[in-house]
């Protein structure tokens, strides 16, 4: 009789342990798995040396965009032009890659001269609802790419 007590006691007992382990396991459950990272310059071989943008889980990251024309050259007539060419530019890419300038959530803007920030600012707004501005930093430089005067980077939502 002794036997079948201890026989039972050791069943109760592990019996006990596994439903402990298994609510710890729902208290703890693994953690997800990372999200999936997407280079623009993975699948194109002529990609300069950086990525024109990367996706991580439902955010895309942009790089810095400045106002060229299809052709590569800068739009002409200084920075009010060149802010216009620049969010169009911005705007294609978050179209053709799942976003819309409705999800952008953050803006970096460089100039070449703070003294055009007025100027830019002008174009800028008209391609943000009042409602859905970005956040944004602005800074100026020495100089940007291909004498540029402004050059803007920014991060959005997936749609």
């Amino acid at each position: 009789m002794k036997g079948i007590k201890s026989f039972v006691g050791v069943v109760i007992f592990v019996f006990a342990f596994a439903i402990g382990a298994e609510a710890r396991q729902k208290k703890n459950p693994p953690p997800p798995p990372p999200p999936a990272v997407e280079h623009s310059s993975a699948g194109n071989p002529n990609a300069r040396n950086f990525s024109e943008f990367v996706k991580v889980g439902n955010m895309i990251y942009l790089a810095g965009k400045l106002g060229t024309d299809s052709t590569g050259k800068l739009a002409a007539g200084g920075i009010g032009p060149e802010t216009k060419q620049t969010l169009e530019n911005i705007k294609a890419t978050l179209e053709k890659n799942g976003s819309s300038m409705d999800n952008v959530v953050k803006c970096t803007v460089m100039l070449a001269d703070m003294k055009e920030w007025g100027d830019m600012n002008v174009v800028y707004n008209t391609f943000f609802k009042k409602e859905r501005l970005p956040a944004r930093s602005a800074f100026g430089t020495s100089g940007l790419a291909l004498n540029g005067r402004v050059e803007i980077e920014c991060m959005a939502t997936l749609k």
